[in-house]
This record gives structure tokens, sequence and C-alpha cells, in this order.
């Protein structure tokens, strides 16, 4: 994870042959440092992959696809929503749902809830290895549970403390977009997925896009690790950040 938070969200994933941005929610600048901080340069990309229009998803997207000339995976619904500017790239549209291959890499898609066009998470699969992407959703439905199972690294949301959000600074509106079935994980709804239907199996559980006026890293480590040792499990446990990358995760 480069980035992960309601400023901007971006993710690399890579093999030997194949480097796949998810997200460009940073500006070009903000990319090439994020990448050159994890030793990677942006020349490299041969890919983005897009969950979703919003702006901290894809704010970076039409200069980076430009400046590479590599082409954007996006759903059919969610392309006409972004604004390409004068000269659109190349992109490679794809209905919600789809699998697909970008180099080495297969990629499932499946319909999440949130308030946007056509937002979708994402499972990778290459050399063995699936990780799977779910953020930017009200609630993790049946479908989400099943596309998240068996995963070697999982994404999840973790984005509001509900007390917190309940006496934060949002306006009521707001407050009740971001509770919505269509809005954002509480920590409790992270909680009550790792204690009812997480199935263990990941080695790493990265936890993201925490709200910065009402979340906490802490309380969401302390909210996550309560849930998973009364399950009995210690996936490697991770809080994703908005100003800096988490680890590089090798297998």
């Amino acid at each position: 994870m480069l980035a992960s938070g309601s400023s901007g969200n971006c993710a690399l994933l890579s093999t030997d042959r194949t480097r796949i941005l998810v997200d460009a929610g940073l500006s070009f600048k903000g990319l090439v440092k994020r990448l050159e901080s994890v030793g990677e340069q942006v020349e490299s990309l041969d890919a983005v992959l897009v969950t979703h229009e919003h702006s901290d998803h894809v704010c970076g997207l039409a200069r980076v696809a430009r400046r590479l000339k590599i082409p954007v995976y996006i759903s059919r619904l969610t392309a006409p929503a972004v604004d390409w500017g004068d000269v659109p790239p190349a992109l490679e549209r794809f209905q919600a749902g789809a699998s697909f291959t970008v180099g080495d890499i297969e990629v499932d898609s499946f319909g999440i809830p949130h308030d946007a066009i056509d937002p979708v998470g994402f499972c990778f699969h290459a050399e063995g290895i699936k990780i799977s992407v779910a953020t930017d959703l009200g609630y993790l439905t049946e479908s989400v549970k099943f596309h998240l199972r068996r995963s070697t690294i999982m994404l999840l949301e973790a984005n509001h403390d509900l007390e917190m959000l309940k006496v934060g600074p949002y306006p009521w509106s707001v407050k009740q977009r971001v509770m919505s079935r269509v809005g954002h994980l509480s920590n409790d709804m992270m909680s009550d997925f790792l204690l009812d239907d997480f199935d263990g199996t990941p080695r790493s559980l990265i936890l993201g896009h925490l709200s910065e006026h009402n979340n906490h890293p802490e309380i969401v480590r302390l909210v996550a690790t309560q849930a998973l040792d009364r399950r009995g499990l210690a996936p490697a446990l991770a809080i994703a950040s908005q100003t800096h990358p988490t680890e590089v995760y090798r297998f």
C-alpha cells in the first residue's frame, strides 16, 4: 500500500514480469516519491486498475496513464465518470464481476456496496499467491466474503470508530452517508467479520482507509487484535497510512 485514506489511495502489486497500480489517488509527483521509497520506478508500471471514480482513488489517474502510456482497466460504467482531459488514455473496459489477465497476474473483480457508480474490489492471483482488496464498502455482502476467502494477503477497510464519527466534525448528512450501507466499514463491522467470517488463511492482514478525523490507528489495531485473539488467529497485522507506504510484502 503506497497510500490509504480519504486524501488518496494507491497500491502496487508486482511479479517479476508485471507491475500493476491499483487506483491512482496521488499526484504524479507524489506517486513517484512513494514508489521510489519502496525501491520502484514509475516507468516500470504496466497498467492501472481502478476500483471506482471518487477523487481519492483517481485524482492522478489521467496524468499517470498519459505520461506512461499504459492502459487503464476500469469498469464500463465507471469509465465515463472520470475526467480524462483532452486525450483519453487507452482504456480496457470490463464488466464488474468479470475476470481478466494483466501480464502474468489473473484478476477477479467483484461488486461492492458503495455510493459510487459501479464500485469493485479485486482479487489478484499469481505464483500461487492470492491478494484481495476490499475497501470503500458500506457492509460485507456474502459475495464479498466469498471473494475474500483463501487470501494470502487481505486489504480490508476499517474506516471509522462509530462513537468518534457521531461526535466528530462532519455534518450530519455526511455522517449518515458514512454509516449507511453504501458508505464505509466501521471498526465494529471489521471486528464482526474477523470474529464470524474471517477464514484465517491470510498471512498478512492490512486494515486501511482510516478516517483522519473519526478513527485512530491504535484503536483499529486494538479492535482487530482483540477479535483475532478470540479466534486464536495471528496473521501479521498492519495499519495502512495516508502519509507513507506499508512494508513491502514479498512471497
